[in-house]
């Protein structure tokens, strides 16, 4: 019960952080969003074709034209 009311200690990195400016990154939404549905496997591929991107019966979303979720890059470790 005593770690219930327990006031916690101000953590480290707060030491370091003041006066540091606030970093707000804003969401980007998109313009418009569709739902197309296909009857079958063969007018998902023929639409996939179309516009030039992979797509599979688990594909969720898709950036048209396409952009990378992972950025302008991705970003991978290499060792030498």
């Amino acid at each position: 019960m005593e770690n219930l009311f327990r006031i916690e200690k101000e953590p480290e990195w707060k030491q370091e952080w003041k006066d540091m400016p606030e970093f707000v990154q804003d969401k980007k939404e998109p313009h418009a969003k569709i739902i197309v549905r296909f009857d079958n496997e063969d007018d998902l591929q023929e639409f996939a074709n179309l516009i030039g991107q992979k797509l599979t019966s688990k594909t969720k979303s898709i950036w048209h034209p396409f952009k990378s979720h992972w950025g302008l890059e991705k970003k991978v470790w290499v060792t030498k």
